[in-house]
């Protein structure tokens, strides 16, 4: 099992929502700080390579207090970024907030996206786990399939077989865990109660693909080890540029290696 948190701490604020400086290093009491710190450089060249060159209109439903969303807009694009909106809202609304140029933020659902038309935007980012929060995920990406243009691109990352593992024998679920082999859908409480949804590679891959989406590819997160990121690291702060460059120049290899999946996938064209 991993010898690291399973879930990542928040990532950087980039919209100052949380009070510190966006790309800060989590704090130094946080465990395994240097490799969280390594983990958010990655997800953010992972999003650089993916962003569509040419400015289009995105969705953004990671829920990730405007990462993301301020990354795509300072590479030119229009995004619409979706916030869950709080118990007591009656209907999705316009937020109006300081946001980067080229950023509209709504609360509404993120899993019902009646709020917008068939083919309304050309790319659909759902960082940070987002689907894996949505227990009923099919639901959700039929939606995402149905608003993406013709040869529009999702980009998801997901908690993986490997993460639910880790979380069931912690919490010492053994007869859950002699199940998870044989299982079609992998339901995992953490600690504090709430829910995640695990998957495997072939499981990500059908999920994508009955939604009428083609998988360009699945890979980790990050293949590099918790241990040997904090291990460079620690002797030298100043290898992270090399070590996110050798993350993502590394091949795809096999899901065990991650707590978290990322893929991309795209809608046919017409």
């Amino acid at each position: 099992m991993l010898p690291v948190p399973a879930r990542p701490p928040e990532p950087p604020s980039t919209t100052g929502r949380r009070g510190h400086d966006a790309g800060a290093p989590a704090a130094d009491d946080e465990p395994l700080a240097l490799y969280w710190a390594f983990y958010w450089a990655v997800a953010e060249a992972q999003l650089a390579r993916w962003l569509p060159r040419r400015p289009g209109r995105l969705l953004d439903v990671s829920g990730d207090d405007g990462r993301s969303a301020a990354q795509a807009a300072g590479a030119g694009h229009r995004v619409i970024e979706v916030v869950e909106p709080a118990p007591d809202a009656e209907k999705p609304e316009v937020r109006a907030e300081s946001r980067p140029n080229g950023v509209r933020t709504l609360i509404a659902d993120t899993d019902r996206l009646h709020y917008l038309t068939d083919g309304s935007v050309d790319g659909v980012i759902a960082e940070n786990r987002a689907l894996s929060r949505h227990l009923v995920t099919e639901a959700a990406v039929a939606e995402i399939a149905r608003v993406l243009r013709p040869g529009g691109k999702l980009l998801v990352s997901v908690d993986s077989l490997t993460l639910g593992m880790a979380l069931l024998a912690e919490q010492n679920r053994w007869a859950h865990l002699s199940d998870v082999p044989a299982a079609e859908v992998l339901l995992v409480p953490w600690p504090d109660g709430t829910i995640t949804r695990c998957f495997g590679t072939d499981q990500l891959r059908e999920l994508l693909t009955e939604a009428g989406l083609e998988v360009e590819w699945i890979r980790p997160r990050t293949v590099l080890s918790p241990s040997t990121v904090e291990h460079m690291l620690t002797r030298s702060p100043a290898t992270l540029p090399r070590l996110v460059n050798t993350e993502l120049s590394a091949p795809a290899g096999d899901d065990s290696l991650g707590v978290h999946l990322l893929a991309s996938a795209r809608r046919p064209d017409s």
